[in-house]
């Protein structure tokens, strides 16, 4: 072990600000000063918080846990010259809450207090290739458990009592789906794992794989054990290379320590897996798709009954998981169902891993309990909403799910809360809307990627959903009529009744929420011809104040199809037929002579 690790964050925020730069400069120190057996630098994908607030990258050193933000490469000169040669925390670059005290500590941030790591408690906390660093944080002992002290049922029994349900959307009890498998009569049985993450702003199984890849080994093993499998497979993205390299790694490494293969422990168990890759197809989040496609097939869902417990994979008993399912395995198996259940609300026990995103100061990856509030994640978490804007919703669960109004704030966040008030868990994507978010666009955007994303096999989700975009598309383009929200609504209800599968059935989701709860934007644009919040383009108007207008012709000038007008010194006069509402005029004027409605 090393007595200082520093770590690096190599989000898509941090590297545009120069993060690998910032990585090799501290590599370079570390080497000048032959500091390579005491001090290891790592880079970490995973968000660790503030992206797109900082001129610089951030970075942790531990085992302070010293919190520095805005790191430039000639600032990571002097942490290694001062933090880590003298033990002298580098102040100036130490991150500040509301610009009142300086946080020497990652734990101290606002942005992690309300959390609770335990699907990510190894992320960005270990090399991910070395998987002794994995081993030295408790990792395997859970399989070791399991292989040397548990039955089958035992595990099962376990996992039941703790209450975890599935992390990937619907939220079936995971023991259970474990049992049902167990039960299956075969001479073959498969363990499956959902890490293709299709989600719009999505990222929590990502970080999993590329922080902590052995979790998932460890945990698929201990399912195999349990339902009496000795083959599983990892359906994985291919945009996820850095993904796809570590788990590769992983892999090999567990083999040649005997922790996959043959005869695992020396205790007869049988179990290995290899990894497929996901063409990018939403559709293959649902499980019977994704294993069409393993099977080498087009990605197509198929009719249930029979469900993959009894005929799954090649026509065999299959469970499968996704990623952050699997993550808490090993720690309930070593710190029991009590710790876990202890955690979360009656029916939803445990934590759930946001993609925090949107219109939020604090932007990244949440860990939080179940049954946390909404307005905890946004103001506590997730620092409030930019530019002083009020909030205006929450889209939870992707294209599959709802949107929150503010008015529902103070909802506690479980499966069950989400799902009556017309939304859903989904992975975990949680985008935040402000009051410049047209609602009906937000509809329209998430059923464009769903319409884009159907497989076409069944007639609901292949024909309605079309045919409900081209209602959404005409009402952002003020041709609709009263009528349209009707047939709107009686098409999402039926599509939600008849598709095959997951993605049709909640495929209307985003409609249906924001006709229940912003069912007045709606009419605004139907009946007003007019877009509340100034999003649908053509039903923009821009207009000059004549009381305001100087007459300077900035405006005229810059404008790209001549629709200004006027003498100089004199208010002038858009011209609404060759206005293309792109807002130049708005933003060349310098005395707020023109107003867009």
């Amino acid at each position: 072990m090393y007595r200082a690790n520093i770590l690096v964050c190599c989000g898509a925020e941090c590297t545009a600000n120069n993060a690998i730069q910032v990585y090799n400069t501290f590599e370079e120190q570390i080497k000048a000063y032959k500091l390579e057996k005491d001090v290891k630098v790592l880079k970490t994908s995973e968000c660790l918080e503030l992206c797109g607030n900082n001129e610089g990258v951030v970075v942790i050193v531990y085992p302070e846990g010293a919190y520095y933000v805005g790191v430039k490469p000639e600032d990571a000169k002097e942490i290694v010259s001062q933090h880590i040669i003298k033990g002298k925390i580098v102040k100036r670059l130490l991150k500040k809450e509301k610009e009142e005290a300086e946080v020497k500590s990652i734990e101290e941030t606002n942005f992690f207090k309300k959390q609770k790591r335990v699907a990510l408690k190894n992320s960005g906390l270990i090399d991910p290739e070395n998987i002794d660093e994995y081993i030295a944080r408790d990792g395997y002992q859970a399989l070791g458990k399991v292989l040397t002290e548990m039955k089958p049922q035992d595990v099962i029994d376990l996992i039941k009592e703790s209450g975890l349900r599935g992390r990937g959307g619907g939220g079936f009890p995971t023991g259970l789906k474990w049992e049902f498998a167990k039960k299956s009569q075969s001479d073959k049985k498969y363990v499956c794992c959902n890490a293709d993450e299709g989600d719009p702003g999505a990222f929590m199984d990502r970080s999993v794989l590329e922080g902590d890849p052995h979790v998932l080994l460890e945990a698929m093993t201990i399912a195999a054990y349990s339902i009496g499998s000795d083959q599983g497979y990892i359906y994985v993205r291919a945009e996820y290379p850095v993904a796809v390299k570590r788990l590769n790694i992983a892999i090999e490494q567990s083999r040649k320590y005997g922790l996959l293969g043959k005869n695992i422990l020396n205790t007869g168990f049988n179990f290995d897996i290899d990894i497929r890759l996901g063409a990018g197809a939403f559709v293959c989040g649902e499980e019977t798709a994704l294993m069409t496609s393993i099977e080498g097939k087009r990605g197509e869902p198929r009719p249930r009954p029979p469900f993959p417990a009894v005929k799954g994979l090649f026509g065999k008993p299959t469970i499968l998981n996704n990623v952050e399912t699997y993550a808490n395995i090993p720690p309930i198996i070593l710190f029991g169902a009590k710790w876990f259940s202890s955690m979360g609300t009656e029916k939803s026990k445990g934590t759930k891993v946001f993609a925090l995103g949107g219109k939020i100061k604090n932007t990244g990856l949440v860990e939080i309990p179940m049954g946390t509030t909404l307005k905890d994640v946004i103001y506590d978490i997730g620092g409030g909403i930019p530019d002083g804007k009020k909030f205006k919703a929450a889209q939870t669960g992707g294209p599959s799910g709802g949107c929150i109004p503010a008015s529902l704030i103070d909802i506690k966040i479980d499966y069950d809360n989400l799902v009556s008030i017309g939304s859903m868990m989904g992975s975990g994507g949680l985008i935040v809307m402000d009051e410049d978010n047209c609602m009906v666009d937000i509809a329209k955007f998430f059923l464009e990627f769903t319409v884009d994303e159907s497989c076409g096999k069944c007639t609901p989700c292949r024909i309605g959903n079309k045919r409900m975009y081209e209602i959404l598309d005409k009402i952002t383009k003020g041709k609709a009529k009263m009528e349209d929200l009707d047939k709107l609504e009686e098409l999402a209800l039926y599509i939600k009744e008849n598709s095959l599968c997951g993605l049709g059935q909640t495929a209307p989701n985003p409609i249906l929420s924001t006709l229940r709860y912003f069912k007045d934007e709606y009419i605004a644009h139907i009946k007003e011809k007019r877009c509340p919040a100034g999003v649908c383009k053509q039903l923009l108007r821009y207009t000059i104040l004549e009381d305001k207008c100087i007459g300077c012709t900035r405006c005229a000038r810059n404008c790209p199809t001549n629709a200004i007008s006027g003498e100089v010194k004199k208010p002038h006069f858009i011209d609404q037929e060759k206005c293309i509402k792109c807002g130049v005029c708005m933003k060349e004027c310098k005395f707020q002579a023109i107003e867009r409605k």
